[in-house]
């Protein structure tokens, strides 16, 4: 073991701490408990501590202290997405903050950072609930409390903390009975456990040689490219996939052919161990399997080509035709480009592309606020899990902004009804708020692996599933099954309007056949149908 560790040995732990984070996102997204597709707790973990990474690596070489700092708390922050992104933000901060005082890395250090690190991620959660991610930082932290006490060295204290961290973990369904039920650990709690594992080892070189790879990301190696190619349009293939592969041993001309089979525009270029991939497809998951079983990859990215080119053309108009300036504008997020016109038509300004399994990160929200030409902003959020991540950017705000913490689109038309022009924006805040607080909104979705409903009753991996307001309340075979009985839950028979939105996947005539027997079954009530185009979600309605 080394007497101290440099700072590059510090940032080389990060980098590969996130690396191996990126590696196992998804085995921490599969213990998600709530059976809907939605299991994103890796991948938004992952995307926060890469964008740390990434404003790491754009430091000038012997930059140290206060500058790292606010490197790894800046691209904490901006890189956020959903509330264990935010979490793991705050994490970092703290153990940033905490450790200003201290020039050397020894256990005193560690535990000043782990203690900071434990009361500023409470901090930032209004209702702290046991047995998730805050648990298992307040036991390591706790960890490393006992560590300084007992005279540790470095390397026994990283090894004691990690090891309560784990045993921590495991402890969570004995706190949180919704774990216990699902027969799973806490997924943040897992994911930060790995990455204290990851650091620790790596800082330590408990797995040998490290590579440098913010010695990568500064360009010390040279990167595979490929020249620009304006292929958005005129391909029969809706995905396109662009990634990098590292590989001793992969057959750039068999695996041409291979992609040839998948779509078009293919591309392999470079020599080993990088290249570089790129192929329209209907199938990303075959052509990211066939590279993985000969190497490994990175930098992957994933567009749905017409998507992009409606966002594109979206922009373009809004280029042609400025938005006039006014005292509030909207900024709203949403799936599906059918929801996003109607929230347009209601009055919000930019609208970002987002919900379950997409959730934007905090910069995307700023960048959001800084295209809307108005004295303040008001943002609704629209979904549970990006709340925090609104409110982080309405702090970070040059301009005045406020949240409005709607968890659905139908929230958010109701909320745009309370709106007055003539109000400040404190004042539409509140009333906005009261103007959705009635509104009931139910999902169906197709369970995604065996659970149970809010009655204690089994849900199978295939159910359609719908949700009120965040409890299961009706499990069956059909779509339309499903609709009715949470209808029956929701208390349709003594609401006014129902508000229903179809999905992709939902056609116009099945659409229209449940309209149908929505209409007979609730003659009284007042029914406002759209096609939102939403993904996974072939029904989302709201009643009241």
């Amino acid at each position: 073991m080394p007497e101290s560790y440099t700072t590059n040995d510090l940032l080389n732990a990060i980098a590969v701490a996130s690396k191996a984070l990126a590696e196992r996102k998804e085995e921490v997204n599969r213990l998600n408990v709530f059976p809907v597709p939605d299991g994103d707790t890796g991948t938004n973990m992952s995307l926060t501590v890469e964008m740390v990474v990434d404003n790491i690596a754009k430091l000038p070489i012997g930059a140290h202290g206060a500058e790292i700092r606010k490197a790894i708390t800046t691209g904490a922050l901006m890189g956020a997405r959903g509330n264990s992104g935010v979490i793991t933000s705050q994490i970092l901060r703290g153990l940033c903050e905490g450790s200003a005082d201290y020039d050397e890395l020894t256990t005193e250090s560690i535990d000043a950072a782990f203690s900071h690190s434990a009361e500023v991620a409470f901090q930032a959660v209004r209702k702290p609930v046991e047995g998730t991610i805050l648990t298992v930082l307040k036991d390591s932290a706790l960890a490393a409390k006992k560590a300084r006490k007992k005279k540790l060295d470095v390397e026994e204290a990283l090894e004691f903390i990690v090891s309560e961290a784990y045993a921590s973990v495991r402890r969570t369904p004995d706190l949180l009975p919704v774990l216990k039920d699902n027969g799973v650990v806490d997924a943040g709690g897992f994911g930060l456990a790995i990455l204290f594992d990851a650091f620790a080892s790596a800082l330590v070189g408990k797995e040998g040689p490290m590579v440098d790879e913010l010695a990568f990301a500064r360009g010390a190696v040279p990167r595979v490219e490929i020249e620009q190619v304006n292929d958005w349009e005129g391909s029969q293939y809706r995905y396109c996939n662009e990634f990098l592969v590292d590989s001793d041993s992969l057959d750039k001309d068999e695996a041409l052919d291979f992609l040839a089979t998948m779509g078009d525009c293919e591309l392999c270029v470079g020599e080993a161990p990088k290249f570089k991939v790129h192929v329209h497809s209907n199938t990303p998951d075959k052509v990211l399997k066939y590279f993985l079983d000969r190497g490994q990859i990175s930098e992957v990215h994933i567009h749905n080509m017409q998507l992009q080119s409606e966002a594109r053309a979206a922009g373009l108009e809004a280029e042609e035709a400025e938005a006039e300036h006014k005292p509030i504008g909207f900024v709203a997020v949403a799936p599906g480009r059918g929801n996003a016109k109607i929230l347009e038509s209601l009055g919000v300004d930019v609208v970002v592309s987002g919900g379950q399994t997409m959730n934007p990160s905090t910069k995307d929200l700023l960048d959001a606020v800084n295209k809307v030409n108005a004295d303040a902003v008001i943002i609704l959020p629209n979904n549970k899990n990006i709340i925090m991540a609104a409110q982080s950017c309405a702090g970070l705000s040059d301009v005045p902004c406020a949240v409005v913490p709607t968890t659905s689109v139908p929230q958010a038309f109701s909320a745009l009804f309370g709106f007055d022009e003539e109000a400040s924006l404190e004042e539409n805040v509140e009333s906005m708020t009261e103007a959705y607080e009635d509104v009931k909104t139910g999902e169906v979705t197709v369970a995604i692996k065996d659970a149970k409903d809010a009655h204690d009753n089994p849900i199978k991996e295939g159910d359609t599933i719908g949700i009120a307001d965040g409890s299961i309340e009706a499990v069956g075979s059909s779509i339309a099954q499903v609709v009715m009985d949470l209808l029956d839950a929701m208390g349709a028979g003594d609401a006014d309007t129902l508000t229903i939105l179809a999905g992709e996947d939902m056609t116009d005539d099945a659409f229209e056949e449940l309209i149908g027997a929505i209409e007979d079954a609730y003659e009284d009530l007042e029914i406002d149908s759209h096609r939102g185009e939403q993904p996974l979600y072939p029904i989302v309605m709201s009643v009241e």
